[in-house]
């Protein structure tokens, strides 16, 4: 395993919609042996069915004070407690165009199909997640960058293309096998 990854035992990906952090997670799972948690996964129930939000945050602040996890997802309301506990922060800063094909190339292949991570919810776009997907440079990825503003820069890093991050997941693969 990489050197910069033998010590980690938390990490939290956050990024933009269509920008892979759920499928990021799941290789980093994969490869560490560490348990991954979707917040999508902690904030809907069957048929897109939102759960509370205190509830939410409440299940989201337990998962943080656990030894090992993987968080994939933004929820500004956690994030400062899972940034500052995580050993590592992975940020997708991908372009709004990035963003758009990420998203329609998922939905194209998926469409309509239960999620994985997401039981008893269908892969779908609608008006609010297209407008959320739009405007997410502009309106959510500030307090993003504000939040890892406020903590240890040698434990992010920042991706803003695939094409590097999937080069960095081939090593981190390589160096484990």
């Amino acid at each position: 395993m990489k050197e910069e990854l033998k010590d980690v035992k938390r990490i939290s990906i956050v990024g933009g919609p269509g920008t892979g952090k759920t499928t990021l997670a799941q290789q980093l799972s994969n490869i560490l042996k560490i348990p991954v948690t979707h917040l999508d996964s902690v904030n809907f129930k069957p048929n897109w069915e939102k759960i509370p939000t205190e509830e939410r945050d409440n299940i989201i602040i337990e998962k943080v004070k656990e030894e090992y996890w993987i968080i994939d997802g933004n929820y500004v309301g956690t994030l400062p407690k899972r940034l500052e506990r995580a050993d590592l922060v992975i940020w997708l800063d991908y372009s709004t165009t990035s963003i758009i094909k990420g998203v329609l190339e998922r939905t194209i292949r998926n469409f309509n199909k239960e999620k994985k991570e997401l039981p008893g919810c269908k892969e779908r776009i609608d008006w609010h997640f297209l407008k959320y997907m739009i405007t997410f440079r502009t309106k959510k990825r500030k307090k993003i960058e504000e939040n890892i503003n406020k903590i240890a820069k040698e434990k992010v890093i920042i991706f803003h293309k695939r094409k590097k991050l999937n080069e960095w997941l081939a090593d981190i693969q390589n160096k484990a096998n």
